[in-house]
């Protein structure tokens, strides 16, 4: 059985997804489509002033996120078409609106001639402002139509420097359109006020954020994002969860959405056969803002209702994803 339960009082209608994984190289995934189109991706990069830093690796920043380009580009895979966009590479003044327009597409998303994308990311040198807010919208128009997946994964040494333009209500409105783009985020400094804002543009798209201080790590990460791309689209089942164990639906793997308000439980029953392993993971979204102290938590009991493993996180109230997730071999 798979429990889930928002410990918060309040009303609130709830929109969840529910991923319910059994190790078991055949098994069917609920909801994937076939014949679907190329998978995409924008690298969008800061090429602010402030990436002139020596602090990584004993080079600048844009030096190691060079290194990082080029390797990424080496391992793309053939399938994926990819695209590059920069903020603050080329106006060099103080003037905040020019600074604030400063976003241009260094190379079109599309299938990917590595040495010209290389040739391109040589060019670039630190210059000017963050406008990421602004790289934001534009990103979002640069993928071409089609069901493959979207995702932009956006490189920062900074926070936005373009307010009162909010770079996370910007990724509220890009998730709001409904177009299937998931923005992932890294940061290149360990800095609490850039981690809020990262994070937080992340969130509303259900994409990631991850730090990063090494140019390794940031090969590595970039790489896994663009492959996550190329991973086969899922499109969520609707299924109606039970108030009770007794009268739980069965899932099988597979991706699944439900609905319900605060303060209720919704129970499923996965069958997990010996040599199998239960993977589970709920993602919740408030329709409307809420109070801050709220959260959700993921529970795997028997069929005895002992619990064999649990997964939780709290809310801070902005109308973000908020996930958990669990493991059980």
């Amino acid at each position: 059985m798979i429990r889930r339960k928002w410990p918060a009082a309040g009303v609130g209608v709830l929109l969840a997804a529910l991923t319910a994984g059994l190790a078991f190289p055949s098994a069917a995934v609920a909801g994937e489509p076939t014949g679907q189109d190329a998978p995409q991706v924008d690298l969008v990069l800061d090429v602010s002033g402030s990436m002139r830093t020596r602090d990584i690796d004993g080079q600048s920043r844009m030096a190691a996120a060079k290194q990082a380009f080029n390797e990424v580009l080496d391992a793309t895979p053939e399938e994926v078409e990819l695209g590059i966009r920069t903020l603050g590479a080329n106006y060099p003044g103080d003037d905040k609106k020019e600074g604030c327009k400063d976003t241009a597409q260094l190379y079109p998303v599309g299938p990917l001639d590595r040495t010209e994308a290389k040739t391109a990311v040589a060019t670039l040198n630190p210059t000017g402002w963050t406008p990421i807010g602004p790289a934001l919208l534009k990103a979002a128009g640069d993928f071409k139509d089609g069901n493959g997946s979207k995702r932009i994964v956006l490189i920062s040494d900074g926070e936005d420097t373009c307010a009162p333009l909010d770079p996370c209500e910007v990724a509220r409105e890009i998730a709001a359109k409904g177009i299937g783009l998931t923005i992932d985020t890294l940061g290149l400094v360990p800095n609490a006020k850039l981690s809020r804002q990262l994070s937080c543009i992340a969130e509303a798209t259900g994409g990631t954020y991850t730090s990063v201080q090494h140019q390794d790590e940031l090969t590595d990460r970039v790489n896994e994002l663009v492959d996550r791309a190329a991973e086969p689209v899922v499109t969520p089942v609707a299924t109606e969860g039970a108030a009770s164990c007794a009268k739980a639906p069965t899932l099988e793997s597979g991706l699944y959405t439900d609905r319900e308000e605060f303060g209720q439980q919704r129970w499923y029953r996965v069958d997990v056969l010996p040599g199998q392993e239960l993977r589970a993971s709920v993602s919740v979204a408030a329709d409307r803002a809420v109070n801050p102290d709220y959260g959700v938590l993921l529970r795997a009991v028997t069929v005895h209702n002992r619990e064999i493993v649990r997964g939780e996180a709290a809310g801070t109230g902005r109308t973000d994803v908020l996930s958990t997730g669990l493991r059980y071999p």
